[in-house]
């Protein structure tokens, strides 16, 4: 991967108070940030931006967020971190190993 300041990161959430926290947070550590809040935008933005790490809300209001991830990994292997207020963890896990990818 590129170095720290170069590092382009998609935030993907429809939470505008959760965007606007982590773009002021990742920012303030050097990184480039770009947003998107639908699941249409992110993989719009996934191709124009070629962030080098996506951040990625599940609950989207357009496109689920496993179906995002399904997208973009028919195209490209950029790591994608999941951030969701799912209330069951358990969900998420298997929803993400149902992909084939690792949980953390």
């Amino acid at each position: 991967m590129a170095e720290k300041q170069s590092l382009r990161i998609l935030v993907v959430d429809d939470e505008k108070a959760i965007r606007r926290f982590l773009k002021a947070s990742l920012l303030s550590h050097g990184y480039n940030v770009f947003e998107s809040a639908t699941g249409r935008e992110a993989l719009e933005r996934s191709v124009s931006s070629h962030p080098d790490v996506i951040i990625l809300d599940l609950g989207l209001p357009d496109v689920d967020g496993i179906e995002v991830i399904r997208k973009i990994r028919r195209r490209a292997k950029t790591p994608i971190i999941v951030l969701s207020v799912r209330e069951d963890a358990s969900d998420k896990i298997s929803r993400c190993r149902r992909l084939s990818y690792k949980a953390v």
